[in-house]
């Protein structure tokens, strides 16, 4: 149930009490009304903290300034700019909503949540914090920040990895919504939950909503949100292959599903044997390099590159045969490799 103090606005007007006195100041994206910069933050901010977003969002811009620009790239130039960033389906996802706004809405993001939230990778949250700043709906966002910070505050202890709980804590993030001043409230929230609602260590003696906060009272901060047991890390392992010829590097574009999906990279094997049984008779010669630890969502990977240089001269037979081991396999030169929408393990080793 929501507390009195919710019911009669003192929470709604504490945030933002808080919020103007103490909230960030200093992030490029806020104060924006312009949708298309909206859009870009909030997408760019899931599963990345903000020092990360600040300079890919600033680099970004520069390259795509507008949807339209963004819309008429290549997926390759948008992967990238977003290379190092992690998570690239969200950059799979603003190029294909770039064109859906372009195609379907005349080059102008919709007005209303609803309408936002039907475009491709446009979630609930995302399409209200954009209706949020951009047209001043009185819409509730529910991102990991806001989700801890009224958790906490109500004592809500459903399970946020399950769908009803979920729905009830959206139920309950709208009837906490104040009548006005609803810009400075939802950023409010995200600001409380990104500085002083931390996931750890919170910072609850500077809290503005502290005393009416059913956690800090009842010592389960610690306790609150509850979320289903992550699934055991699993681990897996390959290996890479560096192969170079005079300046140039071969490289293959990944599958469209999986892990670095569409993106550019370096053939990769099973292990080292099973590389090291293909390369064993080619011309030049190789040496193993330092493994490559790269933690992902849900499993470490262990990467094992070798790189291999052939010889200036090699045969047509030779090439032919080195290269039909790496279907696709494509040569480039290394400033034009290091222009490609490459891994950032990938980029770091090539660099």
């Amino acid at each position: 149930m929501i507390g009195r103090a919710a019911r009669d606005g003192e929470f709604a007007q504490r945030v933002v009490a808080w919020q103007r006195a103490f909230g960030r100041r200093d992030l490029p994206w806020l104060g924006e009304s312009d949708p298309y910069r909206v859009w870009l933050s909030e997408i760019m901010l899931q599963q990345t903290q903000v020092a990360t977003v600040r300079a890919y969002y600033m680099r970004f811009l520069q390259a795509f300034p507008d949807v339209g620009t963004l819309a008429a790239a290549p997926l390759d130039d948008v992967l990238a700019l977003w290379s190092g960033l992690g998570y690239y389906s969200r950059a799979r996802n603003l190029h294909h909503c770039s064109q859906a706004v372009m195609r379907d809405h005349g080059g102008t993001f919709p007005l209303r949540s609803d309408d936002l939230a039907s475009l491709p990778g446009i979630g609930r949250s995302t399409a209200a914090a954009i209706a949020v700043f951009c047209h001043g709906e009185r819409a509730a966002i529910l991102d990991g920040n806001v989700k801890r910070v009224l958790a906490r505050y109500l004592g809500f202890d459903g399970d946020l990895g399950r769908s009803g709980p979920q729905r009830s804590l959206w139920q309950q993030a709208e009837a906490l919504l104040p009548q006005r001043d609803v810009e400075d409230y939802t950023q409010g929230l995200m600001d409380l939950g990104a500085t002083l609602c931390l996931a750890r260590n919170p910072q609850c003696t500077q809290c503005p909503v502290r005393r009416a906060c059913v956690a800090h009272r009842q010592d389960r901060v610690d306790e609150l949100p509850v979320k289903s047991p992550r699934a055991r890390r699993g681990t897996r392992a390959n290996a890479l292959l560096w192969l170079r010829h005079r300046d140039r590097v071969l490289l293959v574009r990944r599958p469209e599903q999986g892990v670095w999906a569409g993106l550019w990279s370096l053939p990769e094997f099973d292990d080292l044997d099973a590389l090291n049984g293909v390369v064993w008779d080619w011309p030049g010669r190789g040496s193993a390099l330092a493994p490559i630890d790269h933690a992902l969502t849900h499993f470490d990977w262990h990467l094992a590159p070798l790189r291999w240089d052939l010889p200036a001269r090699v045969s047509a037979a030779q090439r032919s045969r080195i290269e039909a081991t790496v279907p696709g396999g494509r040569w480039m030169g290394h400033d034009e490799a290091l222009a490609m929408s490459l891994p950032a393990p990938v980029r770091k080793l090539l660099g």
